[in-house]
């Protein structure tokens, strides 16, 4: 093999999103030097998917960065955690000042922080990439999160937005801020997904168990709302994964095992928001169904021995409730989205990232998982008020909330009365009446927490200063420390 400097950047990795995204690449004119631990598959993947391509191997690090045209650009594409260290501590001998190492893999956040800091003490430049799409999305237009040094952007730039999705005619990527703000946007990302992926499976069981449709009608459904404002991927999947019959006949999803797995990016998002005091409760009660689903056995037996409504149907009409659950599923994904955001503007506070919100809606509208219209509307709300307090407050969403209101309330209140659980449908419906409440209990939530640890309270008429009350006569003046949340 030859040693020359003739590839514009080089992928360690062949695993599928690996092979797909090089093709990808060379489909866009760009030469790309492929490598992988297992040498073997480097060769394997020249003489069958990249046969006939511009694509070039390489049988060592070394030799990789060789190939490389400068600035150096190297992507990462391999399991999160100790590799991606590993691979780096590889690449750094062979690099020089400037060059480039790009992490593609679903890296916590803290990480990238890490890495950035660390390879630019050295000279180098770090960049953590979201990529989304899985792998048709690698294969034929991924949306793409980069974040990290803000110098590497100008090199990848041509090639990373050439690859990349198609939104409204721009690409579905495009510079997310310094350090870690690109893995952090990432896994948001990934959060909502989790959001979104619950609400659909709440709202197949409202329409299984608690109306009785057929696998074959709940599709038509699906097909139904993927015409109107819940157009998105997800839904369009599930309306397929409705009508894919097994080879008996039968719905291949009903013969499917009822606990879920996770990776963790939906569990990161859950703890950050806890950490940063912001209430991102719909992610948090996705994470949590999935892990109640993981109890399969002991739910088989809770539901032998724990009362509640079994096998009770609807009474009412059918159509008036199909219409309803649209409604509560549109009106939960906005308040899942308007949470994402908030979280997003807390971090970008706490880690001084500059997020263009917007831009990153527009990243998430085609290519990745969670891509749907209504991402349009979120661009549309942060173009006109770029500062927004919350998605909340922008008029399409605020009148969304109030016409989907009656449905949205109907369709909790039956899921109760159902014995059908539905904790993301519901969930967002109480942080929606929290949120629009001025006055909330904490008041004597607060007076609790004086009462039994003199933690201190402000008083309305004296805002600002924090004081103790002797509630039983018995206790002395001195006040407990307190701590903002």
């Amino acid at each position: 093999m030859s040693t020359e400097a003739v590839a514009d950047i080089g992928l360690i990795g062949l695993a599928v999103m690996g092979q797909n995204l090089i093709l990808n690449m060379n489909d866009h004119g760009f030469v790309v030097c492929a490598f992988n631990r297992t040498v073997s598959k480097v060769d394997h993947f020249l003489e069958n998917e990249a046969k006939g391509t511009n694509i070039v191997g390489a049988h060592s690090v070394e030799e990789l960065c060789r190939k490389l045209k400068r600035p150096r650009k190297v992507m990462l594409l391999v399991k999160a955690g100790s590799a991606v260290d590993a691979f780096i501590d590889s690449i750094v001998p062979h690099l020089e000042k400037g060059d480039i190492i790009i992490d593609g893999g679903n890296s916590h956040f803290p990480d990238t922080l890490r890495r950035t800091k660390e390879l630019e003490a050295k000279g180098l430049l770090f960049v953590g990439c979201g990529v989304s799409g899985g792998e048709e999305g690698a294969r034929y237009g991924p949306s793409l999160m980069p974040g990290g040094s803000p110098a590497a952007w100008p090199s990848l730039k041509p090639i990373f937005q050439a690859i990349a999705a198609k939104a409204d005619g721009q690409p579905c990527c495009d510079w997310v801020g310094e350090t870690g703000a690109g893995h952090y946007v990432k896994m948001v990302h990934n959060g909502i997904e989790y959001g979104d992926m619950q609400m659909i499976c709440e709202a197949y069981q409202l329409l299984r168990d608690g109306l009785g449709y057929s696998h074959d009608e709940i599709g038509d459904i699906f097909d139904t709302w993927n015409k109107g404002e819940l157009n998105s991927f997800l839904i369009e999947i599930t309306r397929d994964i409705m009508k894919f019959n097994d080879t008996d006949g039968q719905p291949l999803v009903a013969k499917i095992l009822d606990t879920a797995g996770q990776k963790g990016t939906g569990k990161w998002t859950a703890i950050s928001s806890l950490d940063m005091g912001v209430p991102v409760t719909l992610i948090g009660e996705a994470v949590y169904s999935r892990c109640l689903s993981a109890l399969k056995d002991e739910r088989v037996r809770a539901s032998k021995v724990l009362d509640g409504p079994v096998g009770q149907k609807f009474q009412g009409d059918k159509k008036q409730f199909v219409y309803y659950l649209g409604q509560a599923l549109y009106a939960a994904k906005i308040i899942s989205y308007a949470q994402g955001f908030m979280l997003l503007r807390e971090a970008a506070k706490e880690y001084q990232w500059n997020l263009n919100y917007g831009g990153i809606a527009l990243m998430w509208k085609g290519g990745c998982i969670i891509r749907s219209a209504f991402l349009g509307d979120i661009k549309n709300a942060y173009v006109k008020d770029p500062k927004i307090e919350s998605l909340l407050f922008d008029p399409f969403f605020k009148e969304a909330l109030s016409t989907a209101q009656t449905g949205w309330r109907f369709v909790a209140s039956q899921a109760v009365q159902l014995g059908i659980p539905a904790p993301a449908i519901t969930t967002a419906l109480s942080f929606y009446d929290g949120y629009r409440s001025s006055h909330l209990p904490a008041n004597l939530l607060q007076a609790q927490r004086d009462y039994f640890g003199a933690h201190t309270y402000e008083r309305l008429d004296n805002r600002g200063t924090y004081v103790h009350t002797n509630w039983t006569g018995r206790g002395g003046n001195v006040s407990s420390s307190t701590y903002e949340v």
